[in-house]
């Protein structure tokens, strides 16, 4: 009998180890469902816009440095497009319970009153603002105008969060009313710079069309000519789609990569960084999504993802960590400054950016899921308040403990998209994006043209 009753707290106590071991400081990811690790990478993440939001403005900090060290003193200086990635992401964190709804339409008002007079340059906005004025803070010299590329990112979320309203209360709806002239005061046309037919990035009130940046495809740009279509005030005819983004079908260019099949031309590199494949299509569904320059978008950037993922496992420079659990090359902090990291021996530093896999999570979710159970297990050398931190590089010991919002953004939405589509579900529902889809000839699966219903 003295035997068993030794036995049995031994027991307990093995038992409490185990349990103890499943802890996230003891790195363990295996104690996780794949569900609960999403939810806990997305409630990570989706606090970097919430708690992490500029007081004032409600919209996302450009970065956050958990070390407080902001050489050009602009921990307040917001983002136009990583806040409207952010505005995705306060969407997806209300659908799942993080805040209230009553909480969400609160932050969501804040934001749009802020957007309603903050600077605004013939209805497109600027790269950064000052949250606490509104006022522009210059991206460059001669970017001191509006950003037509971020202003379809901002665009985007606030057409989501129109249809998340449009059929509320009466003040869900008064909000919805106010996202939908905002939307309709954004002159796509005059930024065609006289009747051309091609966007252009930039447009500034002191230097004019100085910036010079036509925008032609293939990148992260797309879902700019697609709004811009859209426009039910100031769209586009459709001209400018196919002889601007698609250069009159120069923008098809079948090719292998790491012996994978893309089938459209990449500016400037055979394979682009993965912020390619996921900043258009947070809220455009690429599943069955296809037009006369690609048969299928949404297997084009499965592909372009597992290029990514193969250059990283054939690691040709031979950088620590690299491998089949720890891939993803996009734009990111890099160990000199910012830099988009792409699938080549040039654009390679040896840096990886946790963003560029697990935002490819609707593109290749075993892969994706595999890279996060790795970065959680790294513990809190990569994995902080907000979530991820932006990039770090094995190679040279380098793991700094900040955070970019265009970076974190993408990951918190595309969790949501996969876990249930929501982003993607109300982006499609809005009707000018069904009017412009189908005005460029865009269809869905089975040759089914887009539908207005």
């Amino acid at each position: 009998m003295k035997s068993v009753n030794l036995y049995i707290p031994l027991l307990l106590l093995l038992f409490l180890a185990g349990a103890c071991g499943t802890k996230k400081s003891d790195g363990a990811s295996g104690a996780l469902s794949d569900d609960a690790l999403l939810d806990t990478v997305q409630r990570r993440t989706f606090n970097y816009f919430w708690d992490g939001a500029e007081p004032n403005s409600g919209l996302a900090r450009e970065r956050i440095h958990m070390d407080g060290v902001y050489p050009e003193n602009d921990q307040n200086v917001v983002t136009s497009g990583g806040s409207g990635f952010g505005i995705m992401a306060v969407l997806a964190g209300i659908h799942r319970g993080y805040v209230t709804r009553e909480e969400g339409l609160a932050r969501m008002e804040r934001i749009v009153s802020f957007l309603e007079t903050a600077d605004r340059f013939h209805g497109a906005y600027p790269h950064w603002w000052y949250g606490d004025t509104g006022r522009i803070k210059p991206f460059g010299q001669k970017d001191n105008g509006g950003d037509l590329v971020e202003t379809a990112f901002i665009m985007q979320a606030l057409l989501a969060v129109h249809q998340y309203y449009a059929g509320g209360n009466p003040q869900e709806k008064a909000l919805a009313a106010r996202i939908d002239k905002l939307w309709r005061e954004v002159d796509w046309n005059f930024y065609r710079q006289g009747d051309q037919n091609v966007l252009y990035w930039h447009w500034s009130p002191e230097y004019g069309w100085e910036m010079d940046f036509p925008v032609h495809g293939y990148n992260e740009c797309l879902i700019m000519y697609i709004l811009a279509a859209a426009s039910p005030t100031h769209g586009v005819p459709a001209a400018v789609y196919h002889e601007g983004w698609a250069q009159n079908g120069a923008i098809v260019s079948p090719h292998k990569v790491e012996g994978i099949e893309l089938h459209l031309r990449y500016q400037g590199t055979e394979a682009g960084p993965l912020f390619w494949a996921q900043y258009s299509f947070l809220g455009l569904d690429p599943n069955g999504l296809k037009d006369e320059y690609c048969p299928d978008y949404f297997g084009e950037m499965r592909n372009l993802t597992l290029v990514n993922r193969a250059y990283c496992i054939r690691n040709p420079k031979h950088y620590k960590g690299f491998g089949p659990d720890c891939w993803g090359l996009t734009a990111s902090y890099s160990t000199d400054g910012y830099a988009a990291h792409s699938p080549n021996e040039r654009d390679d530093r040896g840096v990886i950016a946790p963003t560029a896999a697990l935002s490819s999570i609707v593109y290749t979710p075993e892969y994706s899921l595999q890279v996060m159970r790795h970065l959680y297990d790294m513990g809190d050398k990569v994995f902080g308040p907000y979530g991820f931190y932006d990039a770090f590089s094995e190679t040279d010991n380098w793991y700094p403990q900040r955070y970019l919002a265009i970076d974190q953004g993408p990951i918190a939405v595309m969790i949501e998209n996969y876990r249930s589509g929501l982003l993607w579900k109300l982006f499609m529902s809005h009707p000018d994006v069904q009017q412009g889809l189908r005005k460029l000839g865009f269809q869905l699966s089975s040759d089914t043209p887009i539908s207005a219903s």
